[in-house]
């Protein structure tokens, strides 16, 4: 456990300082591109003596070094200024927009992680097999196909060719959503006992968080094969079946833990992956999430926006990867240990 904590204090302290040099990154890259943030605050006609006025305000300038204190300072007090998109305070819009897209990606992670780990787990069980060639087919296809090809081959299939579900927003116009208590649709439905919403939600969300899960989904599948075949060859497994015990048991006891490190340790860079193939599922599906708002604010050149938009998904992405990694050590001991010396 001792080793386990200072694994985990270590990670934590480089979550930070990569944290820290993600918002440098930021900052530049917005304020490399072309343009003149006060000018586009306020438009080509406003008088050039207000503009320069606004580019005091804002520090423009300044040094880049004193704009980039001020710009953190604001950051960390979770002021990123005015969207030029909606003409609010950008806090407000993250707010807003958030809560939608962090459901999309929690049910994305849900089919990426149950439907990835047991057709990976089938299929390195029942090795060379109809069921593991299928498998390895269907992996393929999932790998190399772009997720918003999924996207429209499900909107047309499922959405308006069976009619099955809907494809468009994250709930029937009939209906109302205005107990907001986390924010996560299907799950204030739930709390509030509102199993109609929870159904009408979970309809909504189920095309474009499959669409965005098959790319993860596929990779997950893969490689809990490999991992499951290449396990099943160990002097550990043949140790176990020399005893008499079912092969449910070593399975499920003995060969699956293992076998899901390589699975959980890839997590992070599928976080990365569902956030990236985001803006535009959530465009095509027309999803109020953060990433059509991030991808609107993109197109009309709203620095604030997209700043704070990928400033808010960085942290995200960091956060998700350091608990990956402290359940990896507690799954691995040897991680625990390599990283403790």
């Amino acid at each position: 456990m001792g080793r386990l904590l200072k694994y985990t204090t270590k990670r934590l302290f480089f979550s930070i300082f990569v944290l820290v040099g993600v918002s440098v990154l930021i900052f530049l890259i917005t304020h490399v591109m072309p343009g003149d943030p006060a000018r586009m605050a306020l438009g080509g006609r406003a008088p050039e003596w207000v503009i320069e006025e606004l580019r005091e305000d804002m520090h423009l300038n300044d040094p880049v070094y004193t704009q980039y204190f001020y710009w953190a300072k604001n950051a960390l007090n979770m002021d990123f200024g005015k969207s030029l998109t909606t003409k609010r305070d950008v806090i407000l819009d993250i707010k807003q927009f958030l809560p939608a897209s962090i459901e999309l990606a929690l049910y994305t992670a849900l089919f990426v992680a149950i439907i990835g780990i047991i057709l990976g787990t089938l299929s390195g069980w029942y090795a060379n097999t109809w069921l593991d060639n299928t498998v390895r087919v269907i992996s393929y296809i999932g790998i190399i196909t772009p997720n918003f090809v999924w996207a429209i081959f499900f909107m047309l299939l499922f959405g308006l060719t069976l009619n099955l579900f809907p494809t468009v927003g994250r709930f029937s116009p009939g209906l109302s959503y205005s107990n907001q208590i986390t924010g996560l649709f299907t799950l204030d439905a739930l709390i509030t006992g509102n199993f109609v919403l929870f159904i009408d939600g979970l309809k909504h969300i189920f095309l474009p968080s499959l669409a965005l899960a098959m790319g993860p989904l596929a990779q997950q599948a893969r490689l809990t094969r490999i991992s499951m075949s290449d396990n099943l060859q160990k002097d550990f497994i043949a140790s176990v079946r020399s005893y008499g015990i079912p092969e449910k048991i070593i399975m499920f006891k003995y060969l699956l833990k293992p076998s899901l490190i390589p699975s959980v340790s890839i997590f992070g860079p599928t976080i990365a992956t569902i956030i990236g193939g985001a803006f535009l599922i959530e465009t095509i599906y027309n999803w109020p999430g953060l990433s059509r708002y991030g991808m609107n604010a993109i197109l009309q050149k709203d620095l604030n926006a997209i700043s704070a938009v990928v400033l808010v998904y960085s942290a995200l992405f960091i956060i998700a990867n350091f608990l990956v990694d402290v359940v990896v050590g507690y799954l691995d001991p040897r991680i625990s240990m390599r990283s403790s010396t």
